[in-house]
């Protein structure tokens, strides 16, 4: 027989903790083992309950969750979700949070009550970090400057040319690392990253100091263009469509797929549709199958396709369902994934 899941819930809200300990603990193969108000009790009770996973608050009296993660990487790796509000602050801290080893983020309701509305999708996410094996991150690597921006010819043998991500848990590191080997002049890149709405501003606002090309949060009619990273705002789908030679994003509402939005597959498919054989697709580590059915599309006319290895991958769950769906012409490493696709693109 399976074990249940232990999981440790540290928040400073006593409500918020009880609502937690009843939503999670209805939800099957997942046992609430403990609580705590703060990171000094957490601590305490790490050693004592032996948690598979804590659901962890940065907002924390006494000590903050980011000085509490850090210590908690480096002394006792375990996998760790974001229970963040949505506030300018708390995505800040949240990204940060995933940059220092947190595997996911998940928006706090700004009513208590509400909390128990999304138990379903902390439970499923939950079930999907319990088996990451969490090591101690080493610190980054220092840049050593830009990277080399593509000759003329191959900035001319680019026009027109797309590539389009798509991620999940473990992905806003994933797409960091490919995102940061691109050229400034690179292809006009697409990203749709599962994440809550305001964190995706935070998240394009932390990728556009890091990388050479300009990243932002997408806006409803914005151009696809060489040098630009358009990532899909939270809690919006984000589609391509095409005028003459000019490509733009369309930003709407609708309804979830694969109990997202936004979703890769919506993406994805659009990009088969409107530009077929001038993109490339990539599908990074996340939970579920979104993204397999959309590089399929984009394999079948004639785009190349790009899938994240196992070894590599937080979550081997949509680049696994890609391979299996056939959608997948190359298979690579994180580190070996923005060279792959600049040469799949003849730069």
């Amino acid at each position: 027989m399976t074990q249940d899941i232990r999981v440790l819930v540290v928040d400073d809200s006593a409500v918020v903790r009880k609502v937690f300990s009843q939503e999670l603990s209805r939800a099957a193969g997942i046992e609430v083992v403990g609580t705590a108000p703060d990171p000094y009790v957490a601590r305490d009770k790490i050693v004592k309950l032996k948690p598979d996973v804590i659901t962890l608050d940065i907002e924390m009296p006494r000590m903050d969750g980011i000085t509490f993660l850090k210590k908690l990487m480096q002394y006792h790796p375990l996998p760790v979700i974001i229970v963040s509000s949505l506030t300018s602050k708390g995505s800040k801290l949240a990204l940060e949070a995933l940059s220092i080893g947190a595997l996911e983020v998940i928006s706090k309701p700004s009513a208590a009550y509400s909390v128990g509305d999304m138990s379903v999708q902390l439970a499923e996410k939950i079930k999907a970090v319990a088996a990451v094996r969490i090591v101690a991150k080493a610190p980054p690597a220092k840049k050593t400057g830009p990277n080399a921006a593509l000759g003329s010819r191959a900035l001319a043998a680019t026009t027109n040319k797309v590539i389009a991500i798509g991620a999940s848990t473990g992905g806003t590191e994933a797409i960091k690392k490919v995102l940061t080997r691109l050229p400034p002049n690179a292809p006009g890149t697409v990203v749709v990253q599962h994440m809550p709405a305001k964190f995706t501003t935070s998240f394009a606002e932390r990728l556009d100091g890091l990388c050479d090309m300009t990243v932002k949060e997408a806006r409803d009619g914005d151009t696809v263009t060489n040098g630009t990273v358009l990532l899909a705002p939270g809690n919006y789908h984000m589609v391509l469509r095409r005028s003459g030679a000019r490509y733009y994003v369309q930003v709407k509402q609708g309804p979830l797929v694969h109990h997202q939005r936004p979703a890769a597959d919506v993406l994805l498919k659009s990009v088969a549709r409107y530009a077929g054989a001038n993109a490339l697709g990539i599908i990074l580590t996340g939970m579920g199958s979104d993204g397999a059915a959309g590089l399929l599309a984009m394999k079948e006319e004639g785009a190349p396709t790009i899938a994240q290895d196992e070894a590599s991958c937080v979550v081997y769950g949509m680049p696994k369902e890609a391979v299996k769906l056939g959608g997948v012409d190359h298979i690579e490493h994180i580190d070996a994934i923005a060279q792959r696709a600049l040469n799949c693109l003849g730069v």
